[in-house]
């Protein structure tokens, strides 16, 4: 049971070669953190039995009033709840904060409304901050009974 930075150690077909017109760039971001690796810029969790879970962007980082909030941390938070199928932490400007945030989340066998919102916020205020409950929550009901199978 391990997570870090998600790097891939030989190359594959189709894979980035370059940035256009910023090669040097290129090298700075995917090459130069992890010298022999190919850096993805993605955090991963690998399981003991070998298994890898992807947990999020490293670099997605929102700055609220100085506070430096990743967003998978956020994600990470909301997804233990039982209603939640999956959910997306997204920033945007904010004229007293720089930036604020907005979460987004398909919610599962529950029907979406304000209760739901507010027990998030309570549970991202409890577990990361306060400063870390999004001002804004948009909840889309899943219908997975139309879901295509096969």
């Amino acid at each position: 049971d391990v997570s870090g930075a998600l790097c891939i150690s030989q190359a594959w077909p189709g894979m980035a070669r370059t940035i256009y017109n910023d090669h040097k760039r290129f090298l700075e971001t995917y090459l130069t953190p992890y010298p022999g690796f190919f850096f993805t810029g993605d955090g991963a969790y690998r399981t003991s039995e070998g298994y890898y879970q992807l947990t999020g962007r490293l670099d997605d980082i929102i700055n609220i009033s100085g506070h430096r909030l990743g967003t998978a941390e956020v994600e990470d938070v909301v997804n233990h709840h039982v209603a939640v199928a999956e959910s997306a932490v997204i920033g945007y400007p904010h004229e007293i904060k720089g930036e604020g945030k907005m979460l987004s989340f398909l919610s599962q066998n529950t029907s979406p409304g304000e209760t739901l919102a507010a027990e998030l916020r309570e549970l991202i205020s409890k577990k990361i901050a306060k400063y870390a409950a999004p001002d804004y929550v948009q909840v889309t009901q899943a219908n997975w009974s139309n879901t295509p199978t096969g």
